[in-house]
């Protein structure tokens, strides 16, 4: 028996009772529908006075300008409680070599009430961290059906197990997570094809207090250009799905590569049924780690076109994703680099080498002068098509100083599908795209359940945004949430193909992707006006490795498909 999610309306007005606010909202609850219909921009901002999230970033700057008080932080998505609704998670910076705030800082879990407003709950979970934070991975890392959550940071990352009962307990020294030094992005992924999640941790810069560069601008302190510090390699553990996890940097040939790692993406790129691995580097070569069975992989970036720029050099690769944006079968990559080098669109040939269509697509001209940081491709209006969301800011607060053309603070930008490329709809999405921000991580999860993803961004040294997706209306969708049996348990590397009427798509549930940040584990189908999905595949990956067809679906609900097992009912 199928069973669903609330009514998606019932939540939307809601939702506009808390945002819209007090005597008036009670008012007009009759017309919330007449409200909706007049919304005209995509996402709008719920501010903090609705959504009751309070928190705030604090980078710690200071006149000695060290370099990672620039780069934080990370947020997420996730339903840590099993309720069926999305809660929020938010990186801090804290105590290090560096840095001792007084009052002491923490990281925020955020509990969804269901009704637009959340909830924190940090302390009862014991997930506040403390350390200098950078980013968050998201994965139910032992089976067990709860999401476990791993903080990067500078000094000494943390992985908390979700013991099931809303609290987590630090298990780093047991599982052997630490990974010492500036980890940056982080990915769970199952790169043997055991059915376990395996743990990729992205390591920038060597870096201490004691190795920091007196750079400067314009004769006034600086940040320092990354290419200034030495490289170093990044960590892979292997899950041996006892609770610990060994060191495999070595023998799977990661370790042999020094970069300054910051984004990263765990995908199959060559539709061999083993994820790769895309990693962004800082003034350094980019990585494309090919997965080559036996615990292997073969670094060939260069080779396969997306290591440099077009003029052959280096760039300052950021954030990254992978997605069939042409809808050809194969997995593309995208990676947002630094003002003036423009970010990169590569085109997968089917052949492990890629083209770069930034400039065909207009993205190219569109972020010329941008710095990008956390990036996500989703249907954001649910017709079908993979639209693509960045956000943007420099990382050098002097930057105006030595740059007419480039400010510290930048727009986020929104890209729309029409099924073939991308147009840049940002001038006429409505107020939240004329700002600008000190934008870092980026997270996609719809956290009202109304089937219309929604995004919350970072900001470095202020409140993170919260932006209500209202772009979906009239569109009609199916939300999938998978469960692997013999796979993993967070289904990463399964396909999904769905037909409804003329339209066919597929879509591919990869690891990680934009910066700092993890989204939400629950894929969000557009059809369009249609009133029907005909029917979908889930080809999951090993060592299930089976495909599974269903039919009669619904539409406008959220299902769960558990490998083997069929639709069953999630929690409400």
């Amino acid at each position: 028996m199928t069973a669903f999610t609330r009514d998606p309306l019932q939540l939307t007005r809601r939702h506009f009772l808390w945002t819209l606010g007090g005597a008036a909202a009670l008012a007009g609850v009759r017309d919330i529908p007449a409200v909706l219909a007049a919304s005209q921009y995509p996402f709008e901002e719920v501010l903090p006075s609705a959504s009751r999230i309070t928190w705030t970033h604090t980078a710690g700057k200071s006149a000695q300008k060290y370099l990672p008080e620039t780069t934080g932080a990370g947020c997420a998505f996730l339903d840590y409680d099993n309720d069926g609704w999305m809660d929020i998670y938010l990186v801090n910076s804290g105590k290090c070599d560096f840095y001792d705030p007084k009052p002491p800082l923490r990281n925020a879990l955020y509990r969804n009430n269901r009704d637009g407003t959340f909830t924190d709950v940090t302390e009862k979970a014991g997930v506040g961290a403390g350390g200098y934070g950078q980013g968050v991975a998201v994965g139910d890392y032992d089976g067990d059906g709860f999401p476990d959550i791993y903080v990067t940071q500078y000094g000494r990352s943390i992985l908390y197990h979700n013991n099931g009962d809303g609290t987590f307990t630090d298990v780093t020294e047991k599982a052997g997570v630490a990974a010492p030094g500036w980890s940056s992005s982080a990915v769970w992924f199952d790169y043997d094809n055991d059915g376990r999640l395996d743990l990729f941790v992205c390591r920038f810069v060597e870096f201490s207090k004691a190795e920091n560069l007196p750079c400067k601008a314009r004769n006034e302190p600086g940040y320092c250009v990354p290419r200034l510090y030495k490289p170093t390699p990044s960590w892979l553990f292997h899950n041996n799905g006892d609770g610990t996890f060994t060191d495999v940097s070595k023998s799977s040939g990661i370790e042999k590569y020094l970069g300054k790692a910051w984004g990263v993406v765990a995908t199959d790129l060559n539709n061999d049924g083993k994820m790769d691995l895309f990693v962004a580097n800082d003034t350094t070569e980019n990585f494309l780690f090919m997965n080559r069975g036996n615990g292997k992989f073969d670094e060939i970036a260069a080779l396969a076109g997306v290591g440099y720029g077009e003029t052959g050099r280096p760039r300052s690769g950021m954030g990254v994703d992978s997605a069939d944006f042409n809808q050809d079968g194969w997995m593309d990559l995208f990676v947002a680099n630094i003002d003036h080098e423009r970010y990169s669109l590569y085109q997968n040939n089917h052949d492990e080498t890629f083209d770069d269509q930034a400039g065909p697509t207009g993205v190219g001209a569109a972020t010329r002068l941008m710095s990008g940081w956390g990036l996500k491709f989703f249907d954001y209006d649910n017709d079908g098509n993979l639209d693509l969301f960045l956000a943007n800011g420099n990382p050098d607060d002097l930057i105006e100083t030595m740059q007419k053309d480039v400010t510290y603070r930048e727009p986020l930008l929104l890209f729309h599908s029409d099924g073939k490329t991308l147009h840049n709809v940002s001038a006429e999405s409505g107020p939240i795209f004329s700002r600008n921000f000190s934008a870092r991580g980026l997270a996609v999860g719809d956290f009202d359940n109304d089937g219309a993803a929604d995004v919350i961004v970072s900001v470095n040294d202020a409140a993170p945004l919260l932006l209500r997706n209202t772009a979906a209306k009239g569109n009609h969708w199916l939300g999938i949430n998978l469960q692997g049996k013999k796979s993993n348990r967070d289904a990463i590397g399964a396909r999904i193909t769905f037909q409804a009427g003329d339209l066919k798509r597929s879509r591919m549930k990869v690891g990680g992707g934009s910066y700092l940040s993890s989204h939400d584990p629950r894929m969000v189908l557009g059809i369009g006006k249609r009133t029907k999905v005909d029917w979908l595949e889930v080809k999951w990956p090993q060592p299930g490795g089976t495909t599974e067809k269903f039919t009669e679906l619904p539409i406008d609900r959220y299902i769960t498909i558990v490998e083997g097992e069929g639709i069953k009912k999630i929690p409400s």
